[in-house]
């Protein structure tokens, strides 16, 4: 499977693309934009026409159509939800569940509140809870041994994205065998993997939705990325209310995961009109709630708004996959077992302003939908382009100093000496294949030295 594509080029005297504004219709983003032919050596460019709302976004170039394909499971949303994942897993042929959940959530109540809604749809559920933060390859290893020793025959996950991937993982091994570091990569599974259910309780790794499975590979102290259509589960449950039990550290972490997603997402070399709407929505929705909720924890309205943007941003980054940014934070994670979404926060704005260096343009949507309120009813220069991208790129920053994050990655421990490893890594990591620009081992060693 090749998700790259030809890099953009620029246009050559037919016409540009210029953003009018960025409004909203309710909590929703239209992007307008209108084209205009270019000035000629003869004379000036026709009079453009009208904007269309919500049909597009800044580029510096054409895109010839092609085809798109757009994965997502079924979704069931809104608060109260949980108990629609047990009626899911019945319509699935569950009568022996295994329930993959970690013991903090444990601690909340949710699974146990999931455990009874499935015993009360018929079903014997067995519960496995050995998930750590970053969940490691013997993990998994272990999760797939209680599956079987338990008679299993669907997947219910209730938790964040560790527990998520983690129960992906499982059902991999439930029907392919092996260890789970065989599957790096990209459609390295063969045979079909059970049914699979899954509830979010975070508000950001867009795990329940993707067609990833990030995984901890013990022996090399990196996390490995497992990509394949299979992986997209058969149903997402999203309970906004199970949000209002993280903790503050988690709530900033994935949300700022989710904010991650939308961006890379959004300029992806595989990216396409349907993901395009999905991350500029997310892009908004984060940056117009994330601190709301860190203020107002239990206020439902803005964990509404968040649950709906870690959705959004997991239906984008799935489709379009993402970029430099995740690619060198999962050697990180690996190295560190750190937060996933934090060490995000803080190569986001490096990232962002090398990806912006050769084209901005692309760059104005996100910033427009982050707030970013000096382009519009116009054309939009190079200059001013480059003044958003780089507006972004310090919004993020902002938002991050805002939510506690560490301003480098010396911080958290990351050393002068880990560079080399650390870049080495990431080149071997899938997400790099479809950021914008093209990334060699000297510009990802560089870019971690700038994020230290």
């Amino acid at each position: 499977m090749d998700y790259t594509e030809q890099p953009n080029q620029r246009w050559g005297g037919g016409s540009v693309v210029l953003v009018d504004s960025v409004t909203r219709a309710g909590e929703s983003l239209v992007v307008s934009r209108r084209r205009v032919a270019a000035e000629t050596p003869t004379g000036p460019a026709p009079t453009p026409r009208d904007a269309a709302t919500g049909r597009g976004h800044l580029q510096s170039g054409p895109e010839t159509p092609r085809l798109a394909k757009f994965h997502v499971p079924e979704i069931v949303f809104g608060s109260g939800s949980l108990s629609e994942a047990a009626h899911a897993a019945a319509r699935l042929g569950a009568r022996r569940p295994l329930l993959v959940t970690d013991e903090g959530l444990l601690a909340a109540g949710w699974p146990q509140q999931l455990s009874r809604h499935l015993h009360d749809a018929g079903m014997r559920p067995a519960v496995w809870s050995g998930v750590t933060p970053n969940p490691k390859d013997h993990e998994i290893a272990a999760g797939h041994e209680c599956y079987r020793a338990e008679r299993c025959d669907v997947l219910v996950a209730v938790g964040g994205g560790s527990v998520i991937d983690a129960a992906k993982g499982i059902a991999l091994l439930a029907g392919n065998g092996g260890v789970i570091t065989d599957f790096e990569g990209v459609d390295r599974m063969v045979n079909p993997i059970p049914p699979m259910v899954m509830v979010p309780a975070t508000s950001g790794t867009g795990a329940d939705v993707s067609q990833f499975c990030i995984v901890t590979d013990t022996l090399r102290n990196t996390k490995i990325t497992i990509l394949g259509r299979a992986l997209v589960p058969d149903v997402s449950v999203v309970d906004p209310q199970l949000l209002t039990t993280m903790p503050d550290w988690l709530n900033a972490a994935t949300g700022l995961d989710a904010l991650t997603h939308g961006i890379e997402a959004y300029v992806s070399r595989a990216h396409n009109p349907l993901t395009d709407h999905h991350a500029l929505q997310a892009i908004s929705l984060v940056g117009g709630h994330l601190e709301r909720t860190m203020d107002h924890p239990l206020e439902q309205e803005s964990r509404v708004f968040m649950a709906q943007a870690a959705l959004e941003a997991g239906l984008a980054f799935t489709n379009a996959i993402l970029g430099a940014a995740h690619a060198m934070s999962h050697q990180v994670g690996g190295l560190l077992d750190l937060p996933h979404g934090v060490i995000n926060g803080i190569l986001l704005p490096h990232v962002v302003r090398f990806n912006a260096e050769p084209d901005p343009a692309r760059f104005v949507p996100i910033a427009q939908a982050l707030g970013f309120a000096e382009v519009s009813g116009g054309r939009c220069s190079d200059a001013m382009a480059e003044d958003a991208a780089e507006w972004a790129a310090e919004e993020v920053r902002r938002l991050a100093d805002e939510l506690g994050v560490p301003k480098g990655l010396a911080e958290i421990g990351v050393t002068e000496d880990d560079v080399a490893q650390l870049a080495t890594m990431t080149m071997a990591d899938a997400c790099l294949s479809t950021n914008p620009r093209e990334a060699t081992r000297d510009d990802i060693e560089a870019l971690f030295r700038q994020a230290l």
